[in-house]
């Protein structure tokens, strides 16, 4: 059973909630949970949409380093297993014909909802990136060019842009690796700044799932492998997502 301390109070940001909203993380059901195959998270969660912009395709503004990796890591889910992660201006988006459980879900009439890191819309200004998904090792890879509105030190990206990205690709990986939902613990430890416009690569691991958890590592660093930004780690709540029954 999930011990009792996971339903103490939580203030849920880029989950859904209103802000300033608290909510009680809701009672795990051991006997509906994880019902899903890692096959079936992934063909339902990373399928191509016709109508909205898939913000993880190369664009103008993506610089050299950017663009040969992502081609060189798509090349690979030809050949070794890797899934690109479509990217939307909203979680909306991924879980179309799904909802959150009912405690964590949102009254809006908003339409205009956005992921925190796809909130510039202006291409190079802000987060560039796309996130490659191992299925078969549960990890993935994040190819990350800060722009310009990112900035924190002159010239160099805000800590907090890096922190956002990361805890957003470990929200990916971990739903695609066994359905976890909610960031509940996230440390990050700086090492160098990375320089805007540069390509910093975000290497994100499953350590191990137990007791409905699921823990995840990452090493930001620069392409050459040779400069190390910063090291994180996360901890993951495994909680299904609930079909949408007024989509049917």
């Amino acid at each position: 059973m999930l011990r009792r301390g996971f339903q103490a109070a939580v203030i849920l940001g880029h989950h859904g909630a209103r802000p300033g909203a608290t909510h009680l993380l809701p009672r795990f059901n051991p006997a509906s949970a994880f019902g899903s195959s890692m096959e079936s998270l992934v063909s339902r969660f990373c399928q191509e949409m016709t109508e909205g912009k898939n913000y993880a395709l190369p664009n103008a503004s993506w610089g050299p380093d950017m663009l040969s990796l992502y081609h060189e890591f798509l090349e690979k889910t030809k050949t070794d297993g890797w899934v690109r992660v479509p990217s939307f201006r909203s979680n909306r988006d991924h879980i179309r014909g799904f909802k959150l459980p009912l405690e964590l879900s949102a009254n809006s009439d908003k339409s205009d909802w956005r992921l925190f890191t796809r909130c510039i819309e202006r291409e190079g200004q802000g987060y560039e990136y796309v996130i490659f998904f191992q299925p078969s090792e549960k990890k993935s890879i994040c190819l990350f060019q800060p722009g310009p509105y990112l900035e924190g030190v002159p010239g160099f990206a805000h800590g907090g842009s890096l922190a956002a990205l990361i805890d957003e690709t470990f929200s990916k990986t971990a739903y695609l690796s066994g359905e976890g939902l909610l960031t509940v613990n996230f440390n990050i430890r700086f090492k160098n700044l990375i320089p805007l416009g540069s390509l910093a690569v975000l290497n994100v691991n499953v350590e191990k799932i137990e007791d409905q958890k699921m823990y995840l590592s990452c090493v930001t660093q620069s392409r050459d492998q040779q400069t190390v930004y910063a090291k994180a780690s996360g901890t993951f709540l495994q909680m299904p997502l609930e079909e949408d029954s007024s989509q049917h």
